[in-house]
């Protein structure tokens, strides 16, 4: 198999020591994880870019604002955010966006902090990788009113409405271990539906592992089972998703792959 999480946090909180957890990544499959960066207060920033930076040929960055940490951000951090995604080795902005369940940030704070990364993706020709939860309409509403021309919905959990209106835009559409738990059939759905070359599979480390290791700390090599369902749901062999969504992360976030 030739694997890529399109999504995972490997922040030192979670993962004191890296390495053996990507020699299981590459034990399982993968070639290759999108090691998301993200802001954790002013002028903190976490470990994606060092990590990166020490297994350039496994780990590739990017960096953004979390609707989450959108009332934190200051006119510096905007700044540095733009300095940073410029850096040709990180490959897209985000993960930014809205999230309305749980609120931490107020609305109209989340919509500021995500419109602003919406115009950086545009700005420096990189895509834009999109956090959304309960918030389907004002996401593609910005989306729109910005154009931002590509990009992914990371852990898609929408239904076929949602997965229509994200594709219509051209994105692309990231799942995540959620789609071998119960109780998911509208989600399935969605995932029935759109073409598999317009999916991807991540794992959102260290999140919301998938079955049989859910309830367990989450990390990339647990992506091949979201890709055994995958294949699964679209009825196909588990070497067509892989080499499919390998591909489809190669192209949107312009990985040389080996």
């Amino acid at each position: 198999m030739r694997l890529v999480d399109a999504h995972c946090h490997l922040e030192v909180k979670d993962f004191a020591d890296a390495a053996p957890v990507l020699e299981r990544a590459r034990a399982a499959g993968l070639i290759h994880a999108i090691v998301v960066g993200q802001f954790h207060g002013p002028g903190e920033w976490g470990n994606a870019l060092e990590l990166a930076a020490a297994h350039p040929e496994f780990l590739s960055p990017t960096l953004g604002i979390h609707p989450h940490e959108a009332a934190r951000a200051t006119e510096d951090d905007l700044a540095t955010l733009e300095r940073t995604c410029a850096r040709p080795e990180v490959r897209a902005v985000g993960e930014a966006g809205l999230d309305y369940y749980y609120d931490h940030s107020p609305r109209e704070a989340q919509a500021r902090i995500f419109r602003h990364q919406c115009e950086l993706a545009v700005k420096l020709g990189k895509p834009l990788v999109v956090h959304v939860r309960d918030a389907h309409e004002d996401c593609d509403a910005i989306l729109g009113e910005v154009g931002v021309p590509r990009g992914v919905i990371h852990c898609f959990t929408g239904d076929t409405d949602a997965a229509r209106r994200y594709l219509d835009r051209g994105f692309y559409l990231s799942l995540s271990g959620v789609i071998t738990y119960k109780k998911t059939e509208a989600l399935q759905d969605a995932v029935r539906f759109a073409p598999l070359d317009r999916l991807m599979v991540e794992t959102d480390s260290p999140y919301l592992a998938p079955v049989p290791h859910r309830g367990r700390k989450n990390e990339p090599s647990h992506v091949v089972e979201t890709a055994r369902k995958l294949a699964e749901l679209k009825g196909v062999t588990l070497e067509t998703v892989t080499e499919v969504t390998t591909a489809n992360a190669a192209a949107l976030f312009n990985l040389n792959l080996r």
